[in-house]
C-alpha cells in the first residue's frame, strides 16, 4: 500500500473504486432503512396513525419494545386530532431504571408543535405494573405538560405482552380532568378524542 502526499494510505485504483461502490450501497440501504423504520418520521399527517386509546399506542410500539433487554422511555407526541407525529426516545436505561430530564420528555413534541403527548416505557421484567416512581413521573410530566400547554393524555407501560395504561388504573389524571370513576374507566378508551 503506498501513502498520499499527507501520509494518508492510498488504495489502488480498482480498491478504491470497489471501496466507493459499497460505501454508496450501503448508504443506499441505511436511507431505506431509515424511511422505513426511524421511530421519529411518520408519513405526512394524512395517513398518520390516530391514537383513540392505549390500545392504539401499545398495538404501535409494542412489539417493538417488549423484548427490549433494558427500560426505554419514549414519547408519542400527537397532533390536536391525536394524529402521531412522531416517537421519540427519550431515556435508556438498565433493567429497571433510566434517568429521565423532563426536558428531554417535551424537547421534541415542542419543535412538532404537538397538542399532547403519551409517555410510554417498557419493564424488561415483563411485568407492567407500575412502580411509585412510574406513578410520580407521571404526575410531574404531567403538570409540566400543563405548564407548557402540552397535555399528558396517558402513560403506558408495556412489559412482554401485555401493557397497562396509569390513567385507566386511576393512577394518573391530566390537570383539570375530572376523575373518572372505576366502572367508566374500564369502559373508556382512555385517551379522550380532542
Amino acid at each position: 500500500m503506498t501513502a498520499t502526499a499527507d501520509g494518508r494510505p492510498a488504495l489502488p485504483a480498482p480498491d478504491r473504486a470497489l471501496l466507493i461502490r459499497l460505501l454508496r450501497e450501503n448508504t443506499r440501504l441505511l436511507s431505506a432503512l431509515v424511511t422505513g423504520h426511524e421511530v421519529g418520521r411518520l408519513a405526512p399527517d394524512g395517513d398518520a396513525p390516530v391514537v383513540r386509546g392505549p390500545e392504539d399506542v401499545a398495538a404501535y410500539l409494542g412489539p417493538e419494545m417488549a423484548d427490549l433487554a433494558q427500560e426505554q422511555l419514549r414519547v408519542v407526541a400527537l397532533d390536536a386530532r391525536n394524529r402521531i407525529l412522531g416517537v421519540h426516545l427519550v431515556a435508556r436505561g438498565g433493567l429497571n431504571t433510566a434517568v429521565i430530564r423532563l426536558a428531554d420528555c417535551f424537547r421534541e413534541a415542542i419543535r412538532a408543535n404537538a397538542a399532547a403527548i403519551v409517555l410510554l416505557h417498557n419493564h424488561p421484567s415483563r411485568d407492567p405494573a407500575p412502580s411509585p416512581d412510574d406513578v410520580r413521573l407521571t404526575a410531574l410530566v404531567g403538570r409540566v405538560g400543563g405548564d407548557l400547554g402540552i397535555d399528558l393524555l396517558d402513560h403506558l407501560i408495556i412489559g412482554g405482552d401485555h401493557h397497562v395504561s396509569l390513567r385507566r388504573l386511576g393512577l394518573y389524571t391530566p390537570p383539570g380532568a375530572a376523575p373518572a370513576d372505576t366502572d367508566a374507566r374500564d369502559a373508556a378508551p382512555g385517551i379522550p378524542e380532542r
